[in-house]
């Protein structure tokens, strides 16, 4: 999962990868942003891990692209893979880079996708682009920002697919979770897009509520998908809330392809979202800087 923290958007980072590149290499690096250490995966040969400031942020698997190992990824994977075909001519944007995980996998499935990956530490995009084959420009590019400046430079119906992948430590900062943020990540989708988010919390379900209550009065038809546990409050993890304008319930594999990975998931449809959701006021600019 990505982090973030306020910061003031660049150019592209500079790509240090190519036939020169060490490829990964197992240690611990200074980063814009404190620190990043990479570790090899102990049951997968062709596995790494990658860690920032102490916190699990991505997994790769050099020789397979497609192969997610955490749940919320392959979760977020199966709402994009039923929602279009492997032809379709993707725009997406990923708000939240780390190790590119779900690019890479998109990469592979969507060959004729356009990616713009946002990472707030350039000195962590520039070590990602030397251990790791991604993609090049066009196919995608991965831009040194804040996700928010981000975003809101961007034309309107210019996006297909907005996954937020944003954390600072074990949340996402408050200006990322905003109704009038959810607003921006509306304005640059095209019609029939999707907004996907990986909303991190505790057993209490209070920031889901408020995110999904913002999912709920920008997006007509929306989505969660998390485990049993998760949704019913047992357990601090990770729970993925969707918005689009076109309903989810029209895929009838995804509920089968949800049950069947290592961590069976639960697919709410709008409804119970909204059910879910009721009573709960989305935050807004104002209470999110105010702290």
């Amino acid at each position: 999962m990505g982090r973030q923290r306020p910061g003031k958007a660049t150019a592209d980072a500079p790509g240090t990868g190519g036939p020169s590149s060490p490829g990964p290499v197992a240690g611990t690096y200074p980063v814009d942003t404190g620190t990043c250490e990479l570790i090899p995966d102990q049951f997968n040969p062709n596995g790494w891990i990658l860690k920032v400031n102490g916190v699990h942020s991505s997994h790769i698997d050099i020789a397979d692209p497609r192969q997610l190992d955490f749940e919320y990824m392959r979760w977020i994977a199966a709402l994009v893979d039923t929602h279009w075909e492997a032809d379709a001519k993707l725009r997406a944007l990923h708000l939240g880079g780390a190790a590119c995980s779900m690019a890479r996998y998109f990469a592979a499935g969507y060959p004729n996708a356009r990616q713009v990956v946002v990472e707030l530490d350039g000195r962590l995009a520039e070590l990602v682009r030397a251990w790791f084959d991604l993609p090049r420009a066009p196919l995608m590019r991965l831009r040194v920002g804040e996700a928010r400046e981000v975003t809101e430079t961007l034309h309107d119906d210019s996006r297909d697919l907005v996954i937020r992948d944003v954390f600072a430590g074990a949340k996402t900062p408050l200006p990322l979770t905003t109704l009038e943020f959810t607003a921006q990540a509306a304005r640059v989708l095209s019609p029939g897009g999707l907004y996907i988010i990986n909303c991190g919390d505790t057993p209490d379900l209070r920031g889901a509520r408020r995110e999904a209550a913002a999912v709920c009065e920008v997006f007509a038809h929306t989505a969660i998908v998390a485990d049993p546990a998760m949704l019913k409050g047992r357990r601090y993890g990770n729970m993925i809330i969707a918005g689009s304008d076109l309903p989810f319930a029209g895929h009838p594999s995804l509920p089968r392809t949800l049950l069947g990975g290592g961590v069976p998931a639960h697919l709410w449809d709008d409804s119970q979202v909204r059910a879910f959701a009721a009573g709960t006021r989305p935050l807004t600019d104002g209470q999110a800087a105010a702290g």
